[in-house]
């Protein structure tokens, strides 16, 4: 796709954005199995009815444009789902996995974060205010499941993993040693 106007840009980040999505709900099912703490768990499997959501909001918004939602592979989140896996490969204690699955979520967290701000963003500028809101919704989805991620490792997943599993080093579910977070 050519881009040429912002109008273009707008559609072609449109298109990127719908690609992760689809690409998570493929993912999101095995790192909640993957996941050890049922809090952990729920939390996946309950974004993953999110973005079940958010892909059939994104696909509103191209009946809107009048556009198709085709277009090529993302390969920012395609890169990031990767590296969640090599981390998933790569750890065999139980609280260290769910450490890096909420690392690994949070990049996707961030990396949508940062594309549904720019969404609303042109969405705005192009004088698409109900698309504006459409996407406005799914950022604030996003920033409450990067921050449920936070909450769960602060509460103790991350001091959990800090000996490979049931730390000592334990007051109140935080680490009594701030530096290691």
């Amino acid at each position: 796709m050519q881009v040429s106007t912002l109008n273009d840009l707008f559609v072609r980040e449109l298109r990127d954005v719908y690609n992760a999505e689809r690409q998570l709900i493929r993912t999101l099912p095995t790192m909640a199995k993957k996941a050890n703490s049922p809090d952990l768990s729920q939390a996946i499997e309950e974004h993953l009815g999110q973005t079940e959501q958010q892909a059939e909001r994104l696909e509103q918004v191209f009946s809107m444009l009048d556009v198709s939602s085709r277009g090529p592979v993302c390969k920012g989140m395609k890169g990031i789902i990767e590296e969640g896996k090599e981390t998933l490969e790569e750890t065999d204690e139980p609280d260290v996995t769910d450490a890096g699955i909420i690392a690994s979520a949070q990049k996707v967290e961030h990396y949508e974060i940062a594309t549904y701000g720019t969404l609303c963003e042109y969405a705005n500028v192009l004088g698409h205010s109900e698309i504006a809101d459409l996407l406005k919704t799914t950022l604030e989805e996003e920033k409450a499941a990067d921050k449920k991620l936070s909450e769960l490792a602060e509460r103790g997943i991350n001091a959990m993993a800090i000996n490979g599993g049931g730390s000592e080093e334990m007051e109140n579910g935080r680490s009594k040693n701030r530096s290691r977070r």
